[in-house]
């Protein structure tokens, strides 16, 4: 029970890998908030998070909107008291080569990943520092440290995110606060299953040299790692959790 007693902010925890790291914190009886714009599935998260021997409360948030994301930690805090650790989740991504996308999906992409990262990171900051304590964990992906194509603008997004986190580590290592970030690869989500489909399973499977795709629990695991006590010596890292996908020195 690595997280009895402490408190986790999960964004995008509505589903998918947000949903899986969620319900890990709260099998080891952690408080976790569920944040996602998508406030019926977030209950029954938190539901299913009660149920796992944790505490759980949904709140609706646009994380791309920083009033709301204050609005959520705020709520995060009036419940608990206190945030021990943050993982920015939330992402959204078409699937188009950059030519196809229109500006209007820039920005979306933009906004959630890179803004909803810096919006939510802000807002639990003054709290950590405070307390001299913390954990921040960004979950990027493998395209942000490589680049895919037909998720450019994704790629961009979450590498941004990468190097922020970096830069953050060193800025508040000082106040016991330390930031990593997860890089998965192609992970088998609800999200994931028409892209799944598209290019066919069996010749996806064959870039990983552990021969099958990334579940959720894979992530999930690895989040757990670096926000335990286990990990404390571990600050503005990047893990990719990918099978093998890509190994990068």
């Amino acid at each position: 029970m690595r997280f009895k007693g402490k408190v986790v902010i999960v964004t995008g925890a509505a589903s998918g890998i947000g949903r899986e790291i969620a319900l890990s914190f709260a099998r080891e009886q952690a408080s976790v908030v569920i944040a996602d714009i998508a406030l019926d599935q977030a209950e029954k998260v938190a539901q299913e998070a009660e149920a796992a021997g944790g505490k759980g409360i949904a709140v609706k948030t646009n994380v791309s909107s920083g009033g709301e994301v204050k609005g959520m930690v705020q709520k995060a805090l009036e419940a608990f008291g206190k945030i021990d650790v943050l993982v920015n989740n939330a992402a959204w991504w078409p699937v188009k080569y950059f030519m196809q996308q229109s500006e209007e999906e820039w920005d979306r992409q933009i906004k959630i990943i890179y803004y909803g990262t810096l919006y939510c990171t802000r807002a639990v900051l003054e709290h950590m520092i405070e307390r001299k304590s913390g954990v921040i964990i960004n979950i990027i992906s493998d395209a942000g440290r490589i680049g895919e194509p037909t998720l450019s603008v994704y790629s961009g997004a979450k590498a941004a995110v990468n190097m922020f986190s970096k830069a953050l580590a060193k800025e508040v290592g000082r106040y016991g606060i330390r930031v990593n970030c997860v890089a998965p690869s192609l992970v088998e989500t609800p999200g994931a299953q028409s892209f799944i489909e598209k290019i066919g399973r069996d010749r996806l499977v064959r870039a990983y040299p552990l021969g099958r795709l990334g579940l959720p629990k894979d992530i999930a695991n690895a989040v757990l790692f670096l926000a335990s006590d286990e990990a404390e010596f571990i600050t503005g890292q990047t893990l990719s959790v990918n099978g093998g996908y890509l190994t990068v020195c």
